[in-house]
């Protein structure tokens, strides 16, 4: 006879209680980090924090890697979360670019989280090495996902596969056109040159701002950041050849 819980669905009292304690474990390591930084990151310091031993941490994380995937899972899909919000928050009558308030909802969260943005994209972690394909790949590719979308999802294939930029090596098309389709391979070789080439420039001036390059620029950083982004996306736009609407681009379908 099958049980109530796989008849409902509704997660059974023990699984709820799992869940909880993942969560506390999570949270009580983000603190260590926002605290000490990543590279102290400690399974004996995160246990003490909560009152457990090390021993009883490791029933829910079998060792220090699952716990740090967890956390760079988390901090991407944060990121992600923080991507959308600032699209999702926009006025109708806004005449700033979609994808510009991504890029500054990208800009914010980094600011507000400078241990976790160090976490996800300063030194990698000594001995650790993020599963291939597994949570931490889903989560970045969700918020690439974003950007393409706001960056190119107005656009067909063909004008995307025409745009504008330095012609590339054989080797280096070969390569590109072999990504997952379900990423960047979902865009034309010549269309994925270009945003990773975009991707690089703001991320370039988020990290500088972040680990305090820039501060000689003071309250006017996000001044700054906002025009160069702007600017840059622009002229992406300006590399992208004119061409009927209605068809289906790299973020979807738009309307006809």
């Amino acid at each position: 006879m099958a049980s109530s819980e796989a008849v409902t669905g509704v997660p059974s009292l023990r699984q709820r209680r799992r869940a909880v304690a993942v969560q506390e474990i999570v949270a009580a390591a983000e603190r260590h980090i926002a605290e000490h930084g990543p590279a102290a990151m400690s399974l004996r310091a995160v246990a003490r924090s909560l009152g457990m031993t090390v021993q009883a941490l490791y029933h829910y994380f079998p060792s220090r890697d699952h716990l740090v995937t967890a956390l760079i899972a988390k901090a991407y899909d944060d990121l992600a979360d923080a991507v959308q919000g600032a699209v999702d928050a926009a006025p109708d009558e806004t005449t700033v670019p979609r994808v510009v308030l991504a890029a500054e909802g990208y800009r914010r969260w980094a600011i507000a989280n400078p241990e976790r943005f160090q976490l996800i994209y300063g030194t990698p972690l000594r001995h650790y090495e993020a599963p291939a394909g597994g949570p931490t790949t889903q989560a970045v590719r969700r918020m690439s996902a974003i950007f393409m979308r706001e960056m190119f999802g107005e656009f067909s294939t063909a004008q995307l596969a025409a745009a504008d930029t330095p012609e590339l090596s054989s080797s280096l098309r070969a390569h590109l056109e072999r990504l997952p389709p379900d990423g960047l391979g979902a865009l034309p070789p010549s269309a994925t040159s270009l945003f990773l080439d975009t991707w690089g420039r703001m991320h370039g001036l988020v990290a500088l701002e972040v680990f305090g390059h820039t501060a000689f620029i003071g309250a006017h950083q996000a001044e700054v950041f906002h025009l160069a982004m702007r600017n840059m996306f622009q002229d992406v736009r300006g590399r992208i050849p004119a061409g009927r609407t209605g068809l289906r681009g790299a973020g979807g379908e738009t309307a006809s």
